[in-house]
């Protein structure tokens, strides 16, 4: 969710990546079923794991929740924004996810925006 959710709101202004310390196998299909609603087709989309590589890409580094599962490396930045999994949520509680990550993300498209100028 987070990495379409920036995608849309970034413009092409700015690049995001998406891994979890233990991705599922699939998309969860109330998860796929919330980002419709909101416009946003992720079937053709696969979970992928944090590796070593990914975390090195970015300037800086959104976690959400996982702790010191999550590689920390010198350099970077961290945000970390405490969210549920919405693995185990009904679809409701998967809305109110997205629309919190949604809200978190637009915020820090325009924080990433005004850095530029």
């Amino acid at each position: 969710m987070s990495q379409a959710l920036f995608e849309r709101a970034a413009s092409g202004r700015h690049e995001a990546r998406s891994a979890g310390t233990t991705p599922a196998r699939q998309i969860h299909a109330h998860v796929l079923a919330a980002m419709a609603e909101a416009g946003i087709d992720l079937s053709g989309r696969v979970p992928q794991g944090l590796t070593p590589e990914l975390a090195q890409w970015p300037d800086l580094v959104v976690t959400m929740g996982c702790g010191d599962a999550c590689p920390v490396l010198p350099g970077k930045r961290y945000i970390d924004w405490e969210l549920r999994d919405p693995k185990d949520l009904s679809t409701r509680e998967v809305r109110e996810v997205r629309d919190e990550i949604n809200r978190r993300v637009v915020e820090l498209v325009r924080s990433l925006d005004s850095a530029r100028e």
